[in-house]
């Protein structure tokens, strides 16, 4: 089996065995992962040890904080605004594809909107480049790579504005000075975990400036004073991101687990642009480590393509509803074997109907 799953997505085999034995047995207490109380300290340890294993990997600074919380990033383009954007006040978005423009509707729902730049003239198919934030600006919202479009930031921009990021897709996935953002959310379910969770990293200097009443589910100062258990946490999923940090770590880091990344993509599109049958869709310089976009030269043959992939056991592959095609999902668990099998398998079909 080869899992391109663009999410929920391939998990490494080492946390999926260690996952399903705790549902039975967790650390030989006798008790399901699934039924221990959250503020034991059976569970304590696991949230613990998750939170401590983030600001490891990320390198983080004593003025970040790190939250593990229900409502996966969709909340978040809620969340963000609320707690950071005053009615009266504007905050920077780049509309790059479909969870950017998500981001926008929700935070013009608190406050003012300046889209300061967009790829929507082109389908989203690139990242914008030339722009001006405006420096009165509360924040400036990007999304780091887009599952959809298959386009990644490999620059970021450079503004003295907090910059709030939705890593949900390339968390953890390739070295970045993490220290830099005011907040990032990403949920766990591509790179770091099942569904279920979403990651937050704050810069708690950002937060207590707003005017607004906030309910306090949604207020981050109130997960920050109790430590991620403000309500019932989602204990398994926490788990299950725990034991893939543990992973990471076991893999060499951040910085071990990108060149993987980078190999990976680099055999999959120089496969992908060798062959005359297939055809990538996003600028070279924009395109995702992560999601590889792609179309048929001829549409007629998209079938036979996905047919072929069924055959071989390769999951995941047909385009998102919305961009149609393929999309090749190769998140930090995924083996470069699997991009082997998948680019003969593309060799081996371009032979067919050249």
């Amino acid at each position: 089996m080869h899992n391109f799953n663009a999410g929920p997505s391939i998990l490494p085999r080492e946390v999926l065995q260690e996952a399903s034995q705790a549902l039975v047995n967790f650390n030989n207490s006798g008790l399901s992962i699934l039924e221990i109380g959250h503020r034991t300290p059976l569970f304590e340890d696991v949230l613990n040890e998750a939170v401590a294993l983030v600001k490891e990997l990320m390198q983080l600074d004593a003025e970040h904080e790190v939250l593990f919380l229900h409502g996966g990033a969709s909340t978040q383009f809620m969340q963000a605004p609320i707690n950071l954007l005053n009615d009266n006040e504007t905050a920077a978005y780049i509309d790059n594809g479909v969870w950017g423009s998500k981001a926008i509707k929700e935070a013009k729902l608190f406050g003012n909107v300046d889209v300061v730049a967009s790829s929507k003239d082109k389908n989203h198919t690139y990242i914008p480049k030339d722009f001006i934030v405006n420096p009165a600006s509360k924040y400036l919202h990007i999304t780091t790579n887009n599952t959809v479009e298959g386009t990644q930031w490999h620059r970021f921009p450079e503004t003295d504005v907090p910059v709030v990021a939705d890593m949900s897709s390339d968390i953890l996935s390739c070295s970045l000075d993490f220290n830099r953002y005011a907040l990032i959310y990403a949920g766990a379910q591509k790179n770091m975990g099942m569904a279920g969770v979403n990651l937050v990293v704050i810069n708690k200097s950002i937060l207590g400036k707003v005017n607004r009443k906030i309910p306090t589910i949604l207020d981050y100062q109130n997960h920050i004073a109790n430590g991620s258990m403000l309500n019932t946490p989602p204990v398994f999923a926490i788990y299950v991101s725990l034991l893939t940090l543990r992973w990471i770590k076991k893999m060499g880091g951040v910085q071990e687990i990108e060149k993987l990344n980078e190999a990976k993509a680099k055999l999959f599109y120089d496969t992908l642009d060798s062959l005359p049958v297939f055809k990538g869709t996003v600028a070279k310089e924009d395109r995702s480590l992560m999601n590889a976009v792609f179309v048929m030269e001829d549409p007629a043959l998209e079938r036979a393509f996905l047919d072929q992939c069924k055959k071989e056991n390769l999951y995941g592959v047909k385009g998102h509803r919305i961009v149609g095609g393929f999309r090749v999902s190769m998140y930090n668990a995924l083996p470069i074997e699997s991009v082997k099998v998948m680019t003969d398998v593309m060799k081996e079909f371009c032979l067919q109907y050249a």
